[in-house]
C-alpha cells in the first residue's frame, strides 16, 4: 500500500497502524495520471484510480487535509497542497508513489490553484487570502522562478498553455488574466496582460482610460475638465483604478476553458456565449452559431421539443441547448468537447467565428469536468453528484459509467459478518455501499431514496439496519455483496434514528431515537425484526453502549444523558434478556412500553460532563470529556438503584492530544478503545496497558472523525470523517502477538456461538421478498397478525401510531356503553341549560344573568378569556410601540423644523385679497459659527486699518493738486452698486465688511468671503423679519378694532331685531403655528377612551358645575328688578324701542259702546302711539347710519393694512432677489474653491503617479543593466561554440583527407546529411492535439538526436571499400560534429530569448519615458490652470434693463476679454499716442534712405544680368552633342571594313540556328509520331476494358439479385479481395488515361504552337 502508515505514540511498545485502503470521493476534481489510471484527492489522501480493473492505490498526506490539485500525465507526476499553516506543495511521481520534493513558498494559510505544465517541470500555484500570490515554480530542481501578487482577487481555474509553458490563463470569477512568463538566462518575470470579457449581452466596449482622458475641454467658466478620479478626491492607486458606477458595466462570467493546439483559449460563460480568446493579441470574440438549413431547424426543434417534455416528466428543468451554460471544456483535433448543467455532451465544431453543435451524449446529470485521456480515446465525464462516464469519441457511442461515488459524506460503516469479507457503508444521502474488505473494491450500491441518520450490520445474519431521518428503519439482504435489496422496513415513529446498536450475540437491535426514546427490536429476520416495545428517558440521550453478559444471557445497555442543569453527565443502564423476546407481551403495556422494573434500571452521576462514554464487562467505563482534552476512567458499583443516583469520581484521567467533542468506540473483545475527536487523529488504547497508536486518518478541515467501528477479529478499523467524503480501513502494522491471538481466540469463541443461528437466519434473509413501495406488495411481505403487534408500515402510520390506535379501539369497545350513556345525559344538559337561557330572555333586565353565567366549563371560558385579554394587550402593545414610534418621528421634526428655529415660518395674509407674505425661517445660529465670523471680521479690519494706513502715507507724498484730483476721481469712480454685484445694503446687509470681487484671489480670502456673504444674508433676513413682526402686530391690533366694532355692530343688529352674519377676521394656522401643535379636543372625532375612575370624577364635575349654576342664577334682588323695571334703573335712549304704550281697557269691547271719555282716551292713545312709532322709526335709521359708518371705517382701515401687506409682499420679493445674489456670489466662490480643490487633488494624484512612475522607470534600468550583462555574458558562450563547430569541420577535413577522391566526397556528404529528428517521444499515431512542439532543454534534444543517429551510423549505411574502424572513426566526428551544432543551435536560443527580453524592457523604460513625459505636460498644465484659476476671477454686476445695448441680437463672445479699470486704458492710449508720433519721425528718416538703396540695388541688378549671360554662353560650348557612331566614326580608320565584318559573323550565325532548330522540329515531330501510337493502342485497350466493365457490371449486377433474393451473406473473402483488387486496378487504369491524355494535349498545344514564323525567328 502506497499510503504512509500511522505514527505511534509515546509509550507505544511495538504497535503501529497503516492504511489498507481509502474510499471517497470529494471535490469532484479527477485527473489522468496515465491511460489507465485516473488520480483525485478524497480527504486526507490521493487516491489513483485504475478504470480497467477498477483497483485503488492511496498516497497520504501527513500534514492533514489534501488542498489543492493537479496531475501531468506526460511527466507521471502529482502536485497537492495541505491544509496546515504555511502550507507545502507536495511532488509524487507515480507509479512508484515516491516523494520526489516538498515546494515551500510564502503561502500563509492555503493554496487555492495548482497547475502542471503539459511540457516541462513547471508548477503554478496560486495562493488565498492574504497574499493572493501567483508562482511559478521549477520542481525538479525545487526552484521559485518567479511570483506577482494580484491583491483580492479569488481565482477559480489556473492553466498552462499545452504548447508553450511560458503562457498561464487565470480565470477569476469576473476577469481573465493571461500571465505571461519572461526568461533571460536565469531570471524569470511574469507579467500581466488582463483579458477585456464582453458585457452580459455579449458586446465588447471599448476602453476608455478615466486617468488620463483623451480630450480635453475647458470651459470659461466651469474651468477645466478634469478626470473622475479627481473630481471624486482620489489619490495614488485608487485614483488609477477608480470607475464611477455609471461606468461600470457586468462582464460575463467564465466557468470553464481550455487551450488549442493553435495557443487559443475557448472560454463557456454563464451567459451562455462561448468566447475565443487570442493569447497573443489578448483580443476576445464571441463565437456565434451557424445558422442551419430550414429543414435541419425544424428537425432540430422537434427534437428540443421532445427533449424539454421528457425532462419535464421527469421532474428536471428543461435545457436550453441554444446558449447552454457550459461549466467544463475538452479540446482534440476534431474540435470543442463541452458540458454543463444540462448533462448533455456537445461538440463543437468551430470554424472562424461560427460553430456548430452536434449532442454526443446525454446523462441527465450536470456535469462539472471533462478530460480525455492522454492517449485521446476516451473522454471522462463527471458529474456533481460524483458519478464518472466515460466516452470514446472514435466510437461514437453512449456514455459508460465507470465510477459510481457516493453522492455526500458518509455517514457510518460496518463489517459484514462475520467481518473478514465485506464491509457496508451508507452516505448521509441514503446510498448503501458493499466494499470488499481485502482491497476496497466497490461491489455494489443501493440507494434507499431518503436521508439516513444511522446504520449497523447484525452479527447473526447478513442483514443491514439502516434508520432514516423520518423515524423508519430499513433492513437489507446482503447475502449477495453484489446484489443487496431491501427486504423490510419498520416505521417506528416520527422522530429521527439517531443511531443503532446489535449486541454481540445479534439477538436485540436498539434504536436511539430523539427526545430520549430507545426502541427495542428482534434482530432476527426469522422474527421479522419484530419490535419488542421502547422505553423514554427523562434527558436527552448522547451516547448508547451495548454490553453482552453471555453468562446471564443478558445485554446491558449503558445509556449517557445529557443534563442541562449541571456540568456534569449521567448514565443510565438497564438490562434486556432472552425472556422479552419469548413473553414480550409480559414485559411491555399496552402502548408498548416496556416496565420500568423489568428493565432494571440504575443511574450514576459523574463528576465530569461527557460526550460519548463506553462500558466494559468488569463495570469499567470510559468518558471522553467534552469540557477538556481527558478520558476519564470510571469504576462503576453495583449498589446504585435507580432513583437514587450518586456522584462517581474519575479514578483516572488519561490526557489527550485531541481537541473538539470526542467519540469513544470499544473493540469486541473489549481489548481495545479508540478516541476519535474534531482533529481527525485516531488513538487507539489498551484497555490493560494503555498503550496508544495512532493515526492521522481524517483532519480538523474536514470536519474530525464521524465514526468509528473494529472488526470482529480485531484486524481492522473502519474510520470514516465528518465531511471529506472519505472511507478509511485501517489494519495493524505492528502488534504484539499475544494480542493478536486473543484477538483471534475471542473472534472463534463468538463465531461458534453465531454459527448455530447465522445458516438459519441467512436461509429466512434470502427467501423473503423484496421490499418495495408498494401498499400491497407490502401487505403480502409482512404477513404478520395483528396479534402479534408488529404492523409496522400500514398506511404510513408509525409503530407508537398503531399501538395507540389499538388501545384506543379496545377502550373505546370496551366502555361503548358508558360512553353512550355519558352522550345522553350530555344532551340532556344541554336542553335544560338552553331551556334555562330562553326563560332568561323572558325576565326582567335586573333579574337576568349574564351569558357567561351559563357556561358550566369555567376552566375553558378562562382560558378563552385570558387568550382575548392576550390578544388585547398585544394589540395595545403594539398600538403604544406605533404611537411611540410615531411620536418620536413627531419630535425629531419638530425639534428640526420648530425648536431648533430661533425665528419660526409664519405668514401674514391680506383682508380681502389673496396675497400673502411669509417671513424667512432663522435658525440661531451656533457658538462656533458666531466665533468664526468673529474671527473673519477681526481679520477683515485688520486689513482696512493696513489698507487706510497705506493711504495715508501715500497720500502725504503727493502734492495738494495730485490729492485733489486723486480725491475728485475717487468721489466720482467709487465703487458703485453693480461692482459690488448685489443691492443687499439697501435691505439691511453691511457690505463694508466684504472683499472686492476684483481682490479675491487666495483661498482663504474666498473663504473669509463666504463667511461674510453668509451673515450678509442672514441680516438681510433679520431686517425683513423686523418689519414683517410690525405688520404682524398691525394686523392683530386690526383684527382687535374689527372685533370692537362688531360688537358695536352686533348690539344694532339685536336693536334691530335683525339677524345678519358679520365679517369676523381672525389669524389662521399660517399665522399662528403654534395652534398646529396643539390639538383641541374638538378636533378629536373619536370618543375618547375613559377608566371607570375618569369617568365617576367627570360625572362628579360636571354635577358641581350644574349647582354653581342654579345658584348664580337664584337671586331674589335681579328678579325683582328685572320684574319690575325690565332689570335696569334708568331709561336710556336706546330701550326706546322696547318701550311699549299699553291700550285701554276697553278696547276689546265693541266701538259703538265706547263712551266719550273712552274715545277721547282712545285719541290720546293712537296720538302716544304715533309719536312713539316715530320716534322709534328715527332712532331705527339712526342706528342703520351708525352701523354703515361702523363697516365703512371696518373697510378703509382693512385696505389700508392690505395695501401694506402689499408693500411688505414687494420688499420681500426684492429682498429675495437680494438673497439669491448673494447665494450666486457664495455658489460662484465655493465652486472656484471645489475647482481649486480638485486641481490640487489632481496635482497630488499626478505627484504620487510621477513618483511611482520614477520607482518604475529605476527598476526598470536595472533590469535593463542585468539584461545587458546577460546578454554580454551569453555573446562570449555562443562564439565559442561556433568556433568550436568550424574546428571540428576542419578537424574532419584534415582527419580524413587522405580517404581516396570519390569516398572522400562520399563520405563529406554523409558527414553533411541530418537525420529526420522527431520533435517529442510522443508516438505519431497519437489523437493529442499538444504532440507538436520541440524539446524543453538541451539535453532532451541531444538525446533525441542520438537516438536518430543510431540509424544513421548502421553498417547499411557505411560505403564500399571503408574500413570499419575508419566507419566508427567517422560516426564519431559526424556525433561530435552534431553535438556541437545542437549546442550552437540552443545557445543562439537562449541569446534570441536574451535580447528579446532587453527589447522588452527597452520599450517597457520607452513606454515609462512617455508615460512620464505626459505626466509632466500634465503638472504644467495644471500649474497654468491654477494661475488662470487665481487671475480669472468671476465677478458679478448689477446692469438695469437696457443698459447695454448691441447692435444686433448676437451676443459678443467675450471668452477672451480682460476686464480691467478704465485709468489703465486711458494711460495706455496716451503711451500709443507719443510712440506714433516718434513712429512717424522714423519713417521720415527711413524714406531718405531707402532711395539710396534702391539706385545700388538696380545697378547691382544689373551686374548679375550680364554675369549671367556670359555663363550662359560657356555652357553651350561645353555641352555640344556627339554620338557614338560619330565617336566611332572619328577614331576607326578603316570605317567600311569593319562594318562588312560585322555582318558577316552575323549571317553565319543566323545559319546555325536555322539548322539546330530544323534538327529540333524533326526530333519533336518524332515524338508525336510515338505519343499518337501510344494513344491509339491506349484508346483500342481502353475500349476492351470497357467491354470487360459492363460486362462484369451485368455480373454484378444479377449476383446483387441473386444475393438479395437468397439471403445470403457466406461470401468468401478471397473473391471479394479479388473484386476489389480488380476494381482498384481499373481505377488506377482509368487516372494514368486521364494523366496521359492531359500530357498529350499538353503536346499538341506545344506543336501547335511552333508554326513555322516561330521556327525562323528562333
Amino acid at each position: 500500500m502506497a499510503a504512509a502508515p500511522g505514527s505511534a505514540g509515546p509509550g507505544t511498545e511495538g504497535a503501529a497502524l497503516e492504511v489498507s485502503w481509502v474510499q471517497g470521493f470529494s471535490n469532484k476534481s479527477l485527473a489522468f495520471i496515465n491511460n489507465q489510471t485516473v488520480c483525485y484527492p478524497c480527504g486526507n489522501y490521493i487516491l489513483f484510480l485504475d478504470i480497467e480493473t477498477k483497483k485503488t492505490r492511496a498516497v497520504q498526506c501527513q500534514n492533514g487535509q489534501v488542498g489543492a490539485f493537479a496531475a501531468s500525465a506526460s511527466s507521471q507526476v502529482v502536485a497537492f497542497s495541505d491544509r496546515q499553516l504555511n502550507p507545502l506543495i507536495h511532488i509524487y511521481t507515480f507509479p512508484e508513489l515516491r516523494k520526489l520534493t516538498e515546494l515551500k513558498g510564502d503561502a500563509q494559510l492555503d493554496y487555492t490553484l495548482l497547475a502542471l505544465s503539459f511540457k516541462g517541470p513547471y508548477l503554478a500555484s496560486y495562493s488565498s487570502i492574504p497574499e493572493f500570490v501567483l508562482s511559478v515554480w521549477n520542481w525538479q530542481e525545487n526552484i521559485l522562478l518567479c511570483s506577482e501578487s494580484q491583491p483580492g482577487l479569488t481565482g477559480t481555474s489556473l492553466s498552462f498553455n499545452p504548447m508553450n509553458w511560458q503562457q498561464l490563463c487565470f480565470v477569476a470569477e469576473t476577469s481573465v488574466t493571461i500571465w505571461c512568463v519572461e526568461r533571460s538566462k536565469d531570471e524569470h518575470l511574469l507579467t500581466r496582460h488582463p483579458v477585456e470579457l464582453p458585457d452580459e449581452q455579449g458586446a465588447m466596449s471599448p476602453y476608455e482610460d478615466l486617468f488620463f482622458p483623451p480630450s480635453r475641454k475647458d470651459d470659461p467658466y466651469y474651468g477645466p475638465d478634469l478626470p473622475i478620479s479627481a473630481i471624486a478626491g482620489l489619490e495614488g492607486d485608487e485614483a488609477e483604478t477608480f470607475v464611477p458606477r455609471n461606468c461600470i458595466k457586468t462582464s460575463v462570467h467564465p466557468t470553464a476553458h481550455c487551450w488549442t493546439a493553435a495557443s487559443e483559449i475557448y472560454m463557456g460563460c454563464k451567459e451562455g456565449y462561448v468566447l475565443a480568446i487570442d493569447a497573443e493579441q489578448y483580443s476576445v470574440s464571441v463565437l456565434q452559431q451557424k445558422s442551419p438549413p430550414e429543414f435541419m431547424q425544424k428537425i432540430a426543434d422537434v427534437v428540443s421539443y421532445a427533449r424539454s417534455e421528457v425532462q419535464k416528466k421527469k421532474g428536471h428543468k428543461p435545457s436550453n441547448l441554444q446558449k447552454p451554460v457550459l461549466l467544463a471544456m475538452a479540446f482534440c483535433n476534431e474540435g470543442l468537447y463541452a458540458a454543463g448543467h444540462e448533462g448533455i455532451l456537445i461538440f463543437y465544431h468551430i470554424k472562424d467565428l461560427q460553430y456548430e453543435i452536434k449532442i454526443c451524449a446525454d446523462i441527465s446529470q450536470p456535469i462539472s469536468s471533462l478530460m480525455f485521456s492522454p492517449d485521446y480515446t476516451s473522454l471522462l465525464l463527471v458529474t456533481d453528484q460524483g458519478t464518472v462516464y466515460s466516452y470514446r469519441p472514435a466510437h461514437s457511442g453512449e456514455a459508460v459509467k465507470l465510477l459510481d461515488a457516493p453522492s455526500s459524506s458518509f455517514l457510518a460503516a460496518d463489517f459484514l459478518t462475520p467481518g473478514n469479507n465485506y464491509c457496508v457503508s451508507v452516505t448521509i444521502s441514503g446510498e448503501v455501499q458493499v466494499w470488499s474488505l481485502e482491497d476496497g473494491t466497490f461491489l455494489s450500491k443501493l440507494n434507499l431514496g431518503t436521508e439516513a441518520t444511522s446504520m449497523a450490520c447484525s452479527p447473526s445474519s447478513k442483514s443491514v439496519a439502516v434508520g432514516t431521518q423520518r423515524g423508519q428503519i430499513y433492513f437489507l439482504d446482503v447475502t449477495k455483496a453484489e446484489a443487496p435489496r431491501v427486504v423490510h422496513r419498520t416505521f417506528l415513529s416520527k422522530l429521527p434514528v439517531l443511531s443503532l446498536h446489535y449486541d454481540q450475540v445479534g439477538q436485540f437491535l436498539i434504536a436511539r431515537a430523539t427526545e430520549g426514546h430507545i426502541f427495542i427490536l428482534d434482530a432476527r429476520p426469522s422474527k421479522l425484526f419484530q419490535v419488542l416495545g421502547y422505553t423514554v428517558l427523562e434527558d436527552e440521550v448522547l451516547h448508547l453502549s451495548v454490553t453482552p453478559d453471555l453468562k446471564h444471557d443478558l445485554v446491558k445497555v449503558m445509556v449517557l444523558l445529557n443534563i442541562a442543569e449541571v456540568q456534569q453527565a449521567r448514565l443510565e443502564i438497564f438490562h434486556l434478556s432472552s425472556e422479552m423476546i419469548t413473553d414480550n407481551d409480559k414485559y411491555v403495556n399496552e402502548q408498548g412500553m416496556f416496565n420500568a422494573s423489568d428493565l432494571k434500571k440504575k443511574q450514576y452521576d459523574l463528576d465530569y460532563p461527557l460526550s460519548s462514554a463506553v462500558r466494559l464487562k468488569n463495570s469499567i467505563v470510559y468518558g471522553y470529556c467534552s469540557c477538556a482534552p481527558l478520558i476519564c476512567k470510571y469504576h462503576l458499583s453495583e449498589g446504585a438503584t435507580f432513583g437514587g443516583p450518586t456522584i462517581f469520581s474519575s479514578e483516572q484521567t488519561i490526557p489527550s492530544k485531541q481537541f473538539g467533542s470526542g467519540l469513544l468506540c470499544l473493540s469486541p473483545n473489549s481489548q481495545w478503545l479508540a478516541a476519535a475527536a474534531k482533529d481527525g487523529v485516531l488513538f487507539i488504547y489498551n484497555t490493560s496497558t494503555l498503550d496508544v497508536a495512532q493515526n492521522h486518518c481524517h483532519s480538523y478541515q474536514g470536519g474530525g472523525i464521524r465514526s468509528v467501528v473494529f472488526s470482529l477479529d480485531g484486524n481492522f478499523i473502519l474510520v470514516n470523517g465528518e465531511n471529506d467524503c472519505a472511507l478509511v480501513c485501517l489494519k495493524w502494522k505492528e502488534i504484539k502477538k499475544t494480542e493478536v491471538e486473543k484477538a483471534a481466540l475471542y473472534w472463534q469463541s463468538l463465531r461458534d456461538i453465531l454459527n448455530k443461528s447465522t445458516s438459519v437466519e441467512n436461509s429466512v434473509l434470502k427467501s423473503m421478498a423484496e421490499w418495495n413501495f408498494d401498499p400491497e406488495s407490502t401487505s403480502k411481505s409482512l404477513s404478520v397478525t395483528e396479534e402479534d403487534g408488529d404492523i409496522t408500515d400500514a398506511d404510513g402510520m408509525t409503530w407508537i401510531g398503531q399501538k395507540i390506535q389499538k388501545v384506543m379501539r379496545e377502550e373505546t369497545l370496551r366502555f361503548a356503553n358508558q360512553k353512550e350513556e355519558l352522550q345522553m345525559g350530555i344532551r340532556k344538559l344541554r336542553e335544560t341549560i338552553q331551556k334555562m337561557m330562553h326563560e332568561n330572555e323572558q325576565v326582567p333586565d335586573i333579574e337576568k344573568l349574564e351569558h357567561w353565567e351559563f357556561n358550566l366549563d369555567l376552566e375553558e371560558q378562562e382560558q378563552v378569556q385570558a387568550e382575548a385579554e392576550e390578544d388585547v394587550a398585544r394589540a395595545r402593545r403594539e398600538i403604544e410601540m406605533e404611537i411611540l414610534s410615531y411620536c418620536y418621528l413627531q419630535d425629531l421634526i419638530k425639534f428640526e423644523c420648530w425648536d431648533n428655529m430661533c425665528v419660526k415660518e409664519r405668514a401674514v395674509k391680506c383682508f380681502h385679497t389673496d396675497c400673502e407674505v411669509r417671513n424667512f425661517p432663522l435658525k440661531e445660529r451656533s457658538k462656533e459659527e458666531l466665533e468664526t465670523l468673529n474671527e473673519v471680521l477681526q481679520l477683515r479690519r485688520t486689513a482696512d486699518l493696513q489698507a487706510q494706513k497705506k493711504n495715508l502715507d501715500s497720500e502725504t507724498a503727493l502734492s495738494e493738486e495730485e490729492g485733489e484730483r486723486a480725491a475728485g476721481e475717487g468721489a466720482n469712480n467709487g465703487a458703485p452698486l453693480c461692482l459690488n454685484g448685489s443691492l443687499s445694503s439697501q435691505y439691511g446687509g453691511n457690505t463694508s465688511i466684504l472683499y472686492h470681487q476684483c481682490d479675491l484671489h487666495t483661498k482663504e480670502q474666498k473663504l473669509h468671503q463666504t463667511i461674510l456673504l453668509k451673515d450678509v444674508i442672514y441680516k438681510v433676513k433679520a431686517a425683513f423679519n423686523e418689519e414683517f413682526n410690525t405688520v404682524l402686530q398691525k394686523k392683530e391690533q386690526e383684527i382687535a378694532r374689527v372685533k370692537e366694532r362688531n360688537l358695536k355692530i352686533q348690539e344694532i343688529l339685536e336693536q334691530l331685531d335683525l339677524q345678519v352674519e358679520l365679517w369676523e377676521p381672525g389669524l389662521t394656522d399660517d399665522e399662528m403655528p403654534e395652534r398646529v401643535l396643539t390639538v383641541q379636543d374638538s378636533e378629536i372625532k373619536a370618543e375618547k377612551y375613559m377608566t371607570q375612575e375618569e369617568r365617576e370624577q367627570a360625572e362628579m364635575l360636571a354635577k358641581l358645575e350644574r349647582e354653581r349654576r342654579l345658584a348664580a342664577t337664584d337671586d331674589e334682588r335681579l328678579r325683582a328688578l328685572d320684574d319690575m323695571m325690565g332689570g335696569v334703573l334708568e331709561l336710556r335712549r336706546e330701550d326706546i324701542l322696547k318701550m311699549d304704550i299699553p291700550p285701554p281697557d276697553f278696547l276689546s269691547r265693541p266701538e259703538d259702546l265706547w263712551t266719550e271719555e273712552e274715545k277721547k282716551i282712545f285719541e290720546e292713545y293712537e296720538k302716544k302711539l304715533n309719536e312713539l312709532n316715530e320716534e322709534k322709526e328715527d332712532y331705527r335709521q339712526f342706528l342703520r347710519n351708525e352701523w354703515n359708518k361702523i363697516e365703512a371705517s371696518i373697510k378703509e382701515t382693512t385696505q389700508n393694512f392690505d395695501e401694506i401687506v402689499r408693500k411688505l409682499s414687494e420688499k420681500k420679493l426684492k429682498s429675495q432677489m437680494v438673497i439669491y445674489q448673494e447665494e450666486l456670489k457664495i455658489v460662484n466662490l465655493i465652486y472656484t474653491l471645489l475647482l481649486d480643490e480638485e486641481l490640487d487633488t489632481r496635482e497630488a494624484g499626478l505627484h504620487k503617479f510621477l513618483m511611482k512612475k520614477k520607482k518604475e522607470k529605476v527598476k526598470g534600468a536595472r533590469k535593463i543593466l542585468t539584461a545587458k550583462h546577460a546578454v554580454e555574458a551569453c555573446t562570449g558562450p555562443y562564439k565559442d561554440a561556433l568556433h568550436e563547430e568550424k574546428n571540428l569541420e576542419h578537424a574532419f577535413m584534415k582527419q580524413f583527407a587522405h580517404t581516396p577522391g570519390n569516398l572522400f566526397e562520399e563520405l563529406l556528404q554523409l558527414y553533411k546529411l541530418r537525420p529526420e529528428t522527431p520533435d517529442t517521444e510522443i508516438l505519431l499515431d497519437t489523437a493529442n492535439p499538444y504532440v507538436k512542439g520541440s524539446p524543453e532543454d538541451y539535453q532532451g534534444a541531444v538525446s533525441l538526436l542520438m537516438k536518430a543517429m543510431d540509424e544513421l551510423d548502421s553498417p547499411e549505411h557505411m560505403p564500399g571499400g571503408l574500413d570499419q574502424s575508419m566507419w566508427e572513426h567517422f560516426c564519431l566526428a559526424r556525433r561530435n560534429k552534431m553535438e556541437s551544432e545542437e549546442l550552437v543551435k540552443w545557445k543562439a536560443q537562449a541569446l534570441a530569448e536574451m535580447q528579446a527580453s532587453l527589447h522588452r524592457r527597452t520599450e517597457e523604460n520607452e513606454k515609462i519615458k512617455s508615460e512620464l513625459e505626459k505626466t509632466f505636460q500634465e503638472l504644467t498644465w495644471l500649474k497654468e490652470e491654477k494661475m488662470k484659476l487665481q487671475q480669472n476671477l468671476i465677478v458679478q454686476f448689477l446692469l438695469k434693463q437696457g443698459q447695454v445695448e448691441l447692435d444686433s441680437t448676437q451676443i459678443p463672445e467675450y471668452s477672451d476679454a480682460v476686464l480691467i479699470d478704465r485709468s489703465v486704458v486711458e494711460e495706455l492710449n496716451c503711451t500709443v499716442a507719443a510712440q506714433g508720433e516718434k513712429k512717424i519721425t522714423a519713417m521720415v528718416e527711413f524714406k531718405d534712405f531707402s532711395k539710396g538703396i534702391i539706385q545700388l540695388e538696380w545697378e547691382h541688378k544689373k551686374m548679375k544680368m550680364q554675369i549671367q549671360d556670359l555663363k550662359e554662353k560657356a555652357r553651350d560650348i561645353v555641352i555640344l552633342p556627339i554620338s557614338k557612331d560619330c565617336q566611332l566614326f572619328l577614331t576607326v580608320h578603316n570605317y567600311d571594313t569593319h562594318i562588312a565584318q560585322h555582318l558577316a559573323g552575323m549571317e553565319q550565325t543566323l545559319g546555325v540556328m536555322d539548322k539546330l532548330h530544323k534538327k529540333n522540329v524533326k526530333n519533336h515531330q518524332k515524338k508525336v509520331r510515338e505519343l499518337k501510337k501510344c494513344i491509339r493502342l491506349k484508346e483500342q485497350e481502353n475500349y476492351e476494358l470497357s467491354l470487360q466493365l459492363k460486362e462484369m457490371l451485368v455480373s454484378v449486377s444479377e449476383r446483387m439479385h441473386i444475393f438479395e433474393a437468397a439471403d445470403t451473406r457466406d461470401i468468401s473473402e478471397k473473391i471479394t479481395r479479388q473484386r476489389y483488387r480488380e476494381i482498384v486496378k481499373q481505377k488506377y487504369l482509368r487516372n494514368l488515361i486521364r494523366e496521359q491524355e492531359k500530357q498529350l494535349a499538353v503536346l499538341q498545344s506545344e506543336i501547335e504552337s511552333w508554326n513555322p514564323r516561330t521556327l525562323h525567328i528562333i
